[in-house]
């Protein structure tokens, strides 16, 4: 039997600042190689999106555990809707339950977190571990 479709919703940056630390979350930063001179989210993971469909089976393992995956790009208006459709897609067919319920969207994406203020890491770490922020 064929799985549902994950809907795709939105969050806010002041809603992902007060739910970031929490266990069950992860945020996937699918910028390609400005992330490496912009800075990134602390904590976030990053699956850019030149090489995204080669990677969705090592980001699947990588969220194990997480119930809710929040993707961003730089404004999250391209990149993004295409990497969370290729996610919602590769889940419907994955032979067991990983535990993904909520796939999001960053509103305004990495740019508009940046511009309002919100914290950002400056570390050279492919999946950053939070220090820095």
């Amino acid at each position: 039997m064929k799985k549902m479709a994950r809907s795709i919703s939105y969050i806010t940056g002041s809603q992902l600042l007060s739910l970031r630390r929490q266990p069950n979350i992860a945020i996937i930063d699918v910028r390609d190689d400005e992330r490496s001179y912009d800075g990134h989210i602390a904590g976030s993971l990053h699956f850019a999106s030149d090489s995204f469909s080669e990677n969705i089976s090592n980001l699947v393992q990588q969220v194990k555990g997480k119930d809710t995956l929040v993707f961003h790009c730089a404004l999250s208006q391209v990149r993004r809707p295409n990497m969370c459709s290729k996610v919602s897609h590769y889940l419907e067919d994955f032979k067991e339950d990983p535990g993904i319920k909520n796939i999001m969207v960053l509103e305004r994406g990495f740019n508009g977190w940046e511009a309002s203020g919100r914290p950002v890491c400056r570390c050279s770490d492919v999946h950053c571990k939070g220090e820095g922020a």
